[in-house]
């Protein structure tokens, strides 16, 4: 007998469209989104860049999802949709979900030409808004599209007003995670400190909207004030070489160390006595969410749906974006205080589990489909929860 709580999406045949295939946030979700349901017998197919970085492609390989790939060779490229139409045929897709702007345009008109119907969900940075064409693009999109969804309330409040549209067009479905906190860390022993020695970590892609370049000014302005404090990032990017270069130039070369790209990031986070996201700009990160779940006292900027996810306090320390002296005296403050340190940690933990849990976001997610597809039977997702390919 058929377990109520476990969807039936056998031979469900979905597209999943992404501009990128690097190890981002937007990324991580759909491989995670569809890892979990290609293990419950849905058909995948995976859009991605054939001139991209692979790490997708790769994360989903011991799936057993097809990976498809276009190209995007102009600004308007009619030859891409036309192929998104040609697989889509080819693969009996019945319905198609693509994640931020470009393939939200692309496949919202793909999916129109193919019959199918189209979600988009919008991830983070609002670069669309920069330029009044692609505003214009992006609303055709959604009139194309079955559902529109953001992953933050911020964000789709955003959305409503760039795009001059009612903010009831806009769901939200919030990022989750699955965190299992390992057995053992080694990365003390790695980096050569201490158990008494301070380590404060962050977790994400070394690009500019991310925002390292501050809190690495900010552990200058604490260096002397707390000398056992050590930095770790975790992350690959542009700006690896550049943010070296800081540290050396701060004499902080010894004391900031970039980890790289790491697939044990629940390992960095229990060897931390603090978690600090400096973004600039945000959707719902999932390395806050991790950290959230690993019971990390938090530092981070007020952006995107990071309020929201620490309930506007009540799991974290904010500051103002940017602004490494405010960067410095939030961790200075916890560091201080250890007590309030770990009752915000305990706080961050609770509320990930209450509400950023995978199997809650895949269960949103399986719900729009089935919203979409009235005549398959989909039931919610409990289930779900398999552990992260990757953590980001």
């Amino acid at each position: 007998m058929t377990n109520p709580s476990t969807p039936d999406v056998a031979a469900l045949r979905i597209a999943h469209l992404i501009e990128c295939d690097g190890p981002g946030g937007a990324e991580h979700v759909v491989a995670d989104l569809v890892t979990n349901l290609q293990a419950a017998g849905a058909h995948n197919v995976v859009f991605v860049p054939a001139d991209g970085e692979g790490w997708l492609a790769h994360q989903l390989a011991p799936s057993g999802a097809a990976i498809e790939y276009f190209r995007v060779e102009r600004a308007i490229s009619s030859s891409c949709a036309r192929s998104l139409v040609t697989a889509f045929r080819r693969h009996g897709i019945a319905i198609a979900h693509s994640h931020d702007f470009t393939m939200g345009v692309y496949g919202a008109f793909a999916s129109r030409w193919a019959g199918v119907p189209h979600v988009i969900t919008m991830h983070g940075g609002r670069y669309y808004a920069a330029r009044l064409r692609n505003r214009v693009a992006l609303r055709a999109a959604i009139a194309l599209s079955a559902r529109t969804l953001a992953v933050s309330h911020h964000l789709a409040d955003q959305m409503s007003r760039d795009l001059w549209m009612s903010r009831s067009r806009i769901a939200t479905i919030l990022n989750g995670v699955r965190y299992v906190r390992p057995d053992r860390t080694t990365l003390r022993g790695e980096l050569g400190i201490g158990p008494r020695d301070r380590l404060m970590v962050s977790v994400g892609r070394l690009s500019i909207e991310k925002g390292h370049r501050h809190l690495i000014d900010a552990m200058a302005l604490l260096a002397a004030r707390h000398p056992t404090l050590h930095l770790a990032i975790s992350g690959s990017g542009p700006l690896a070489a550049a943010l070296a270069s800081q540290a050396r130039e701060l004499s902080l070369a010894d004391r900031v160390h970039l980890l790289g790209l790491r697939s044990d990031v629940a390992a960095i986070l229990a060897a931390a006595d603090l978690f600090v996201l400096p973004s600039l700009s945000e959707g719902t990160p999932l390395a806050l969410l991790e950290a959230m779940f690993a019971g990390c006292p938090i530092v981070a900027t007020e952006v995107g749906g990071v309020a929201a996810a620490l309930a506007h306090g009540e799991g974290g320390v904010f500051v103002q974006p940017g602004n490494a002296p405010a960067l410095a005296a939030a961790v200075d403050s916890l560091l201080n205080d250890p007590d309030r340190a770990r009752e915000l940690g305990r706080r961050a933990a609770c509320r990930a589990a209450a509400e950023y849990d995978l199997s809650r976001m895949i269960g949103r997610y399986v719900d729009t489909y089935h919203e979409l597809l009235p005549g398959r039977r989909l039931t919610t997702y409990s289930r779900f929860g398999a552990a992260r390919a990757v953590s980001s």
